[in-house]
C-alpha cells in the first residue's frame, strides 16, 4: 500500500486510466470482429460500413496511445484488403449474372 498521499492519487489514476484503457482496446477488438463476421458472411454493404467503423476505432486508439501508428495502419490494411477482395468478388458476380 502506498505511504504517502500523493502515491495514493497515484494508484486512483493508474486504475481510472487502466479501465479506460481496456475499454477502449475492448471497442477496437470488437469493431475488428465485426468486420471479421462480415466478412464471413460475405455480406459486402455490411463489411463496407462496419469497415468504416473499424478504421474510425483504429486511429482512435492509435490517437490515445492505445495500439502503434505502425500497428494500426497495419490492422487498417489488412482490413481493407480483405473487404476489397470481398467486394470485387462480388461485383464481379454481379456482372457474370
Amino acid at each position: 500500500m502506498p505511504s504517502h498521499k500523493s502515491a495514493e492519487k497515484c494508484l486512483r489514476q493508474q486504475e481510472v486510466r487502466r479501465a479506460r484503457n481496456h475499454a477502449r482496446q475492448s471497442q477496437l477488438k470488437t469493431a475488428i470482429k465485426n468486420v471479421l463476421v462480415s466478412l464471413r458472411g460475405k455480406d459486402a454493404d455490411k463489411a463496407r460500413q462496419a469497415l468504416a467503423n473499424a478504421i474510425r476505432v483504429i486511429d482512435k486508439a492509435h490517437t490515445k496511445g492505445i495500439i502503434h501508428k505502425n500497428n494500426a495502419a497495419r490492422k487498417q490494411s489488412r482490413l481493407t484488403r480483405k473487404v476489397n477482395t470481398l467486394l470485387a468478388a462480388t461485383t464481379a458476380a454481379e456482372v457474370n449474372s
